[in-house]
């Protein structure tokens, strides 16, 4: 990839990190927690993969807006769906999946193909540059609330690019969840995990297989689940 494609994911999100807090902090009672866990990650030293559970159209920015102002940890990429899938989605359909998408660092998965090496080949390229990575392993948003079962997408990355992955959870986004403090504001939490590292799921291990994949999701998701 361009060192373009590296550079303005990076110039936007920094560009925006100020007035998002701002106004997170003014208009929410907005908390970040497990600050310290991202602190144990050496710089590029091996590209991270913050698995997040999807509740709201605000995810994805919640993400960079919480990690420390020029955080080594930044830009971050997204793991996102093929333009195509927004053509009837309304508004979202000029938006997502474009110019646009790419210029903030989302880029496409490929479904359907059976072959997560081509599936995920954007994001291959992405995690081997030492960069970071946001994927949602529930696929969609929650319909309930409730964490769904993650899909083994990130399990595999960590595995094929020797990434290490950090379970995240935000708290407070999803619509009819919503808990206010005294002053009317509604309460958001991001909560990052302690740093996950790939050789703890596949050591032992010459080729895992789907069903190590599989596992190896449960468990992060079991992990977003406990913070």
């Amino acid at each position: 990839m361009k060192k373009i494609n590296y550079m303005l994911p990076w110039l936007l999100q920094t560009l925006i990190w100020i007035p998002t807090r701002v106004c997170l902090k003014i208009f929410c009672s907005y908390k970040v927690r497990g600050l310290e866990n991202l602190k144990k990650i050496k710089k590029n030293n091996q590209g991270v993969i913050f698995t997040v559970n999807h509740s709201s159209e605000w995810d994805p920015i919640m993400i960079p807006a919480s990690i420390p102002f020029l955080s080594h940890l930044m830009p971050m990429f997204y793991v996102s769906r093929e333009r195509k899938f927004y053509a009837n989605s309304g508004w979202r359909q000029y938006i997502y999946g474009g110019s646009f998408f790419n210029a903030w660092g989302a880029y496409p998965v490929y479904t359907k193909l059976n072959d997560y090496e081509k599936a995920l080949q954007y994001h291959i390229k992405i995690l081997n540059n030492k960069k970071s990575i946001c994927i949602f392993p529930e696929g969609k948003k929650t319909l309930d609330g409730k964490i769904q079962v993650g899909k083994p997408g990130s399990a595999f990355l960590a595995y094929r690019t020797n990434s290490i992955i950090v379970p995240v959870r935000i708290k407070g986004l999803f619509k009819k969840n919503v808990e206010k403090d005294k002053l009317g504001r509604r309460k958001i939490d991001v909560i990052f995990g302690e740093p996950v590292y790939p050789e703890s799921f596949f050591n032992n291990l010459k080729k895992p297989s789907s069903d190590d994949f599989k596992k190896a999701v449960e468990i992060v998701m079991d992990k977003i689940k406990k913070l």
